[in-house]
């Protein structure tokens, strides 16, 4: 039964082509919002709490502050409305869910960027 609802998701739901990202890491993610008749681009930046599932029901939290408020939001990966995804950080972290984040206040809640190193060419 699950290799069928598989092979449905994979045959109906079109994939998009979005960057490789993680927890820890700080993204980008513009959608369309539907406000009567006119529609207009909005985004949405912070840090990538968790990605959960798999396949077409794959999901992605991202967290801001705004102000001194916590605001999280849950996208899924094969939402119609999302145009695109930037990923302006790579964070470090060593946990694959950083539901700690959520408590730490102030410079405790900076994430070290990770340091990518390109191989030199002859």
């Amino acid at each position: 039964m699950d290799n069928l609802i598989r092979f449905v998701e994979d045959q109906l739901i079109e994939k998009k082509e979005i960057p490789d990202f993680g927890p820890g890491d700080t993204i980008t993610v513009y959608y369309e919002i539907k406000e009567g008749n006119k529609t207009r681009t909005q985004f949405f930046r912070g840090v990538v709490i968790q990605r959960r599932g798999s396949g077409a029901t794959e999901t992605f939290t991202v967290r801001k502050m705004s102000g001194d408020i916590g605001v999280e939001r849950i996208f899924p990966i094969n939402m119609p409305t999302i145009q695109k995804i930037e990923v302006n950080k790579k964070g470090k972290v060593r946990r694959k869910r950083i539901f700690y984040f959520r408590d730490l206040r102030g410079k405790k809640a900076r994430i070290k960027e990770k340091m990518s190193f390109k191989k030199k060419e002859d």
